[in-house]
């Protein structure tokens, strides 16, 4: 057996879909998908992966039969329809197998709901955290620093006014940094280490995010409200328009901004399929592969706005005068309508990229 045959064959025996192997080894769904269709060949390091996943060896894998090691070298070249992969796919297990558009066989199962097998949500609750405390760490330490404002400083006047105020500022910037720097490396290496995670949200987490968004959303406007509402009273009742009138409305825009920021994030999170894409892309872009559209659509817009550069500059140029134009009758061409190319390249740039994706469509 290939190692393709004997990769089909584990995935199969273990009830794995394409997407939930490309988790479990921190690959997209298309590099499983190109290895059980020989255009690609994993790295040593993933090859090792998979024997650790499924239990076998390295040389079973690779030029023998994982199916039977004892017989690896002299059934090597076992043809796939003779595997017991195909039992293994069978009616009674709900299992079955789809061709892919780039060749490779994806083996779904109907019986498994999908599952978070990464602990993608639970990444995400603490990515969403620590972003939003770290920028309402920042905000907190800006409004605090407002207490010792040099007129209605809560000391009174005093040297240490400034001291304190320099102080509060650079330990809400020390306090958000600590959190925004770490938690976006922590979500890079994530995505890295999980290019492709399968959509485990239910409609009723979707349902759920939604009235969570729009309450934090409502919550925190409320809150900003209430801050703007007793800083203007402090202001026209109690003459004091800086110190802690400031202190609280700042406070009040860290927990509206904390609580935008959370639910934000974990909203935008749950659709997988876009940063499944998103990842998918920056992919490509890195490992030098691109998408043929997307540079045919840049290169027509491209010459489009050259072209209308081009003539805005000749008629800004070379066209007849602004007063001459205001003084003559008719339409003529002058320095009064250089503008107009600009509008009109950016109509034919969207014409023209809608005009690729409707043929992209259609491949």
């Amino acid at each position: 057996m290939s190692f393709r045959d004997n990769l089909q064959y584990l995935r199969a025996s273990r009830n794995l879909t394409q997407e939930r192997l490309a988790m479990l080894l921190g690959v997209s769904r298309q590099s499983i998908s190109k290895w059980e269709s020989e255009k690609a060949y994993p790295e040593m390091d993933k090859l090792m992966m998979i024997c650790d996943l499924f239990g076998c060896t390295l040389d079973d894998l690779v030029m023998g039969d994982v199916r039977n090691p004892a017989k690896a070298l002299a059934s090597t070249d076992s043809p796939v329809r003779d595997s017991p992969a195909t039992s293994a796919v069978s009616d009674d297990d709900h299992v079955q197998d789809q061709q892919v558009p780039d060749g490779g066989l994806r083996t779904m199962t109907s019986a498994e709901p999908a599952q978070d097998m990464t602990g993608y949500d639970d990444h995400v609750r603490r990515f969403a955290v620590m972003m939003a405390s770290g920028v309402a760490a920042v905000t907190v330490g800006v409004g605090v620093a407002n207490l010792f404002d040099e007129h209605y400083s809560i000391i009174g006047p005093s040297p240490w006014n400034e001291v304190l105020s320099a102080l509060f500022v650079l330990v809400g910037a020390v306090i958000g940094l600590a959190l925004l720097i770490p938690g976006g490396l922590a979500h890079h290496e994530f995505n890295r280490r999980h290019p492709f995670i399968e959509d485990f949200y239910t409609d009723a987490d979707r349902t759920y995010a939604a009235r969570r968004t729009a309450v934090g959303v409502v919550v925190g406007i409320a809150v900003i409200i209430a801050g703007l509402t007793m800083t203007i009273y402090a202001e026209e009742v109690l003459l004091a328009d800086d110190g802690w009138p400031v202190c609280l409305m700042m406070i009040a825009s860290a927990i509206g901004v904390w609580l935008f920021i959370y639910v934000g994030i974990r909203y935008a999170l749950m659709n997988i399929d876009e940063r499944n894409a998103s990842l998918e892309k920056e992919r490509k872009e890195r490992s030098g592969e691109h998408d043929r559209y997307a540079e045919l659509t840049g290169a027509v817009c491209g010459i489009i706005m050259i072209i209308a550069t081009i003539i805005g500059m000749l008629l800004l140029f070379t066209g007849e005068p602004i007063d001459e134009m205001n003084q003559s009758s008719g339409w003529q061409t002058g320095q009064g309508l250089f503008w107009l190319p600009w509008p009109i390249g950016g109509l034919c740039c969207g014409i023209a990229t809608l005009i690729i994706q409707i043929f992209k469509n259609r491949r």
